[in-house]
């Protein structure tokens, strides 16, 4: 059955609920054991991604077959504690991990007009396939809130298409469906998104005047503002409901051919009730849903906590199984 109802996430009692539950590891979780090492592709319109790249055993076994794609959230990067305890877990478990960052958020501004969103596949696929062309025969997909969404809608529009060397994915924390999800995430945390938005994109004026216009970005108060003027206008759709509807995960599930888990938290600040779809999941032959009680947003902070959070532990459960 797809709905996955045991070994559900237990919070600590210190932290009582979805926003503690969310806030405290991003903070103060801290991860040093993580050494990457960035390559740079170049894009078929002339612009870049950078790749982070962790090996399981570098000296020992140069020619490991197994990779975890790593793909992280809104204004995230490969750094964020939830990436990099992902692929400390993998890597010393046996798996190389490739952690890319989407454009504009390695550290430097892409060249393009356009940024990244939640439905940019094609990014994504060219990653997946520079993988391939490494020589890896089991590659497994992660991806976390927006690149959890990311993924999803990546596997479903693959579907039959996807290359057999990938074998199964998780995601965490994924706004399945994109407009009700827009509308349910706090000011606190839109601020904080919408803060690090303008300024790239205040950036990418300067270097595309004609192409994008700044004057009323101080009117710009929720993410659906910003996608209104920018995301949407800056990569073909219409506006954000336009851009909402055609790439919620939530539509391509049904495609989905290899093993998928979605671990979503009932009490994660971020998404809507539409992100919790049962009836939907319990149909499907592929996709399994699991929905803790309690979690927060890509948080999953344990009593027990020695390094390894409960999401880290079930997702390479899910993959070694």
């Amino acid at each position: 059955m797809p709905i996955i109802k045991h070994a559900d996430y237990q919070a600590p009692f210190w932290l009582p609920n979805g926003h503690s539950q969310t806030i405290f590891p991003s903070v103060f979780r801290k991860i040093k054991t993580v050494n990457y090492l960035r390559e740079r592709i170049i894009t078929p319109d002339n612009d870049f991604l950078d790749l982070d790249w962790a090996k399981a055993n570098p000296e020992i076994d140069k020619d490991n077959k197994k990779l975890v794609i790593l793909s992280h959230g809104l204004e995230g990067d490969s750094s964020r504690q939830y990436m990099m305890g992902m692929v400390q877990i993998f890597t010393k478990n046996g798996f190389d991990c490739l952690a890319w960052n989407f454009r504009s958020c390695s550290g430097e501004l892409n060249r393009t007009t356009r940024f990244y969103h939640s439905g940019a596949t094609d990014d994504l696929d060219l990653v997946v396939k520079h993988a391939i062309s490494k020589d890896y025969q089991q590659i497994y997909l992660v991806g976390f809130s927006l690149g959890g969404n990311l993924t999803l809608k990546y596997l479903g529009e693959q579907s039959e298409k996807l290359s057999s060397k990938i074998k199964k994915a998780v995601t965490f924390s994924v706004p399945l469906h994109l407009s009700s999800s827009s509308q349910t995430i706090g000011w606190l945390y839109t601020k904080r998104f919408n803060d690090s938005l303008k300024k790239k994109i205040l950036a990418k004026a300067k270097l595309f005047p004609e192409q994008i216009q700044t004057s009323n970005i101080s009117k710009i108060k929720t993410l659906k503002d910003f996608d209104d003027c920018y995301t949407s206008q800056l990569h073909g759709f219409q506006d954000a409901e336009d851009y909402y509807e055609r790439n919620s995960s939530l539509y391509f599930l049904d495609k989905v051919q290899i093993p998928t888990l979605i671990i979503n938290a009932q009490n994660d600040p971020f998404l809507s009730k539409a992100c919790f779809p049962f009836e939907k999941v319990n149909s499907l032959e592929k996709v399994f849903f699991q929905a803790p009680e309690n979690g927060g947003h890509c948080g999953f902070y344990q009593n027990d906590y020695e390094g390894v959070l409960w999401s880290e532990k079930r997702a390479l459960e899910w993959v070694m199984s």
